[in-house]
C-alpha cells in the first residue's frame, strides 16, 4: 500500500507543452513510467539507509540488537489489517499505565473492535512480539522515547507490552520533570519518556503547561534537551504534530532570556528541516553506532476531515467503527513535503538512523482514535456535549490498539532490521 502519486511537476510542464493529439500519443508511455515511479516515493524515500543496513548484515557486521533480518524483499510497512480474535495484546484494565486520555473502554467507548486488527505485510510477517527478549535486552539498559504526546503514548504501550513479566515490587512509574521514567529493578533497566515536541528548545517545552498559541523553536537548541538523553542505549524519536500550523513557523535566532527577541518566519518544511539536520548532529557526536540504536517515527495521521473519505461535511473521527478501505488513501493532514524533508535529509547523511513509516498503515484507522472516550481536562459546554464532532479527539490513539503495532514494528527493526 502506497500514499497516492502526487502530480509530477516535471510531467505537468510536458502536459502543458503538448498541443498536437499526435505528441500525446508518443509521450503518454513516458508519462505512465513517470507517475508510476513517483507513486512509489514514500515507500522507497529512505532506501538508501535500508539498503546500507542489509548491507552490514550481509558482511556479517550486524547493528546492535539485531539477532536475525526481515525476509529479503519485504517492506514491512506495505501490507494490509488483518483480522485477529487473539488481539489485544493485553487488556487495557491489565495496564494500570496507560493515561486517563488514552484509556478508551473506561471512558465509555462501546466497541472493540479497534483492538482486533493485526498488520500483515505483503509476502512476509511480523514477528510476534516477545516480551521476555525486549526484557533480557534492555537488562543493564535505558531505551528512551523522545518527542510528543503520540511518542508518549507509544511509550506507554510499549511498558504495557512488557510489564506483566515483571512482579509488582520490581517495577515502578515516576515523573521526573519532562521525564516519565518506568524502571524494572531487576534488570537494572529503564523505559523512559522525555517531552520535547520539537525536540528543539521552544516555547512549549513545560510537560503540562504548554498549550501556547504562537508556537517559536529556537534555532541550533538541540543540546538544550539533548544533555538529558546522553547514556541511552536505545532512542526512539519523533516530532511532527507540533509544527503543523500553517505555510510558515516562528524561529528564534537568539534567546529566550533576551529582552529583544529576534524571531523571524520561514515555511515550515525549512523549520522541520533544521530540526532534523540537528537531530542527526545531536546522533552523530552523542550515540556510538556500534553499541546503540536510533530510530525515527513518522508522522502520525489525524482523521478530522471525513469528506477526505467519504463521510459527510463538517464530521470527523467521532463515532467511526471502521476504517478506511482505500489503499491509496492519504489524509490531507499528512504533509507530504514533511515526508519528503525527511528522506532528503536522511539521505544526504550517514548516520545509521532506522526510519519507522507508521504514516500509511495508520491513515486507515480512523476507526482507533479516542474521539470523545477520554478523561475531558476542561469542562464542556452544553453546546459541545450537543455536538460530539465538535470537540473529538481525532489524533491520540486508544490503547490497546494501533501504537501497540507501532512497537511491533519497532521490535521488528530492532532485532531483524
Amino acid at each position: 500500500m502506497k500514499p497516492p502519486p502526487s502530480s509530477s511537476p516535471f510531467s505537468s510542464s510536458i502536459l502543458r507543452k503538448i498541443r498536437v493529439s499526435s505528441f500525446l500519443l508518443i509521450l503518454l508511455p513516458f508519462i505512465v513510467l513517470v507517475i508510476i515511479l513517483y507513486s512509489e516515493e514514500f515507500s522507497c524515500i529512505f532506501s538508501q539507509q535500508q539498503n546500507l543496513i542489509s548491507r552490514n548484515i550481509k558482511k556479517n557486521n550486524k547493528l546492535p540488537f539485531a539477532i536475525g533480518e526481515t525476509k529479503e524483499g519485504c517492506n514491512v510497512f506495505n501490507g494490509k489489517w488483518v483480522w485477529d480474535e487473539k488481539r489485544p495484546l493485553y487488556e487495557e484494565s491489565e495496564c494500570p499505565y496507560i493515561q486517563p486520555q488514552l484509556a478508551c473502554q473506561e471512558h465509555g467507548r462501546p466497541d472493540k473492535d479497534y483492538q482486533h486488527w493485526r498488520w500483515k505485510p505483503h509476502g512476509c510477517s511480523l514477528p510476534s512480539f516477545n516480551a521476555t527478549l525486549m526484557l533480557e535486552t534492555l537488562r543493564g539498559k535505558k531505551m528512551l522515547f523522545v518527542g510528543d504526546s503520540l511518542n508518549r503514548g507509544q511509550f506507554v504501550s510499549m511498558v504495557c507490552l512488557v510489564h506483566r513479566l515483571i512482579p509488582e515490587n520490581a517495577k515502578s512509574m515516576e515523573t521526573v520533570g519532562n521525564f516519565d521514567i518506568f524502571t524494572i529493578k531487576d534488570y537494572n533497566a529503564t523505559i523512559e519518556f522525555y517531552w520535547a515536541p520539537f525536540l528543539l528548545e521552544s516555547n512549549s517545552d513545560h510537560p503540562e503547561k504548554h498549550r501556547i498559541q504562537e508556537r517559536v523553536v529556537r534555532k541550533g537548541s538541540i543540546n538544550a534537551h539533548g544533555k538529558y538523553w546522553k547514556g541511552a542505549d536505545i532512542i526512539v524519536f519523533n516530532t511532527y504534530l507540533w509544527w503543523m500550523r500553517g505555510p510558515n513557523f516562528n524561529i528564534l535566532q537568539g534567546s529566550f532570556d533576551d529582552e529583544v527577541k529576534d524571531i523571524v518566519e520561514v515555511s515550515t518544511e525549512d523549520a522541520y528541516r533544521m530540526a532534523m539536520k540537528s537531530m542527526l548532529r545531536w546522533i552523530k557526536r552523542n550515540m556510538d553506532p556500534k553499541k546503540t540504536r536510533v530510530f525515527f517515527i513518522s508522522m502520525s495521521p489525524s482523521h478530522q476531515k471525513s469528506i477526505e473519505w467519504g463521510g459527510g461535511q463538517n464530521k470527523n473521527c467521532y463515532n467511526e467503527t471502521k476504517m478506511i478501505e482505500d489503499s491509496n488513501y492519504w489524509g490531507s493532514d499528512s504533509r507530504k513535503s514533511i515526508m519528503q524533508v525527511i528522506g532528503e535529509t536522511f539521505s544526504k547523511s550517514k548516520v545509521p538512523i532506522s526510519f519507522i513509516n507508521i504514516t500509511q498503515l495508520s491513515c486507515y484507522r480512523k476507526d482507533a482514535h479516542t474521539m470523545i472516550y477520554k478523561k475531558q481536562w476542561t469542562i464542556l459546554t452544553p453546546e459541545q456535549l450537543a455536538n460530539p464532532f465538535s470537540y473529538a479527539d481525532c489524533v491520540h490513539w486508544c490503547l490497546p490498539g494501533l501504537q501497540d503495532t507501532w512497537n511491533e514494528l519497532l521490535f521488528t527493526k530492532l532485532f531483524y532490521p
